[in-house]
């Protein structure tokens, strides 16, 4: 199983990840965010299951999405295309697209309002 790690990181912390990989330190996969605000604009309610219905599913049309989903073609699209935009989701060569993890493992901290 693939599980990837969706959450808020600085640019310190995603460069530090970035050198103990590069040192050969396994660091899993992540998608990372600036902050909370950002990851929840990105990725509503919606969004989130396109990701759980796609998540282990292989290259998928959008059609296809749209229809396991439920859901109006064009809006499955807006959303899709959204998701490409901002690195969560890839295409295939035949232009179907891909969420390539089995799994999704969200982490990040909230801390107190100031």
């Amino acid at each position: 199983m693939t599980t990837v790690t969706i959450g808020v990181s600085s640019v310190k912390q995603t460069r530090r990840r970035t050198a103990e990989a590069l040192r050969g330190r396994r660091q899993g996969t992540y998608i990372s965010f600036a902050s909370e605000d950002l990851l929840w604009r990105t990725l509503t309610p919606k969004r989130w299951a396109l990701l759980k219905l796609m998540a282990g599913q292989g290259a998928l049309a959008i059609r296809e999405v749209a229809r396991r989903a439920g859901r109006d073609v064009r809006a499955v699209h807006s959303d899709i295309h959204v998701l490409l935009k901002v690195g969560v989701l890839n295409r295939d060569g035949d232009g179907r697209v891909l969420f390539p993890y089995d799994r999704i493992h969200v982490n990040f901290v909230m801390h107190a309002a100031a």
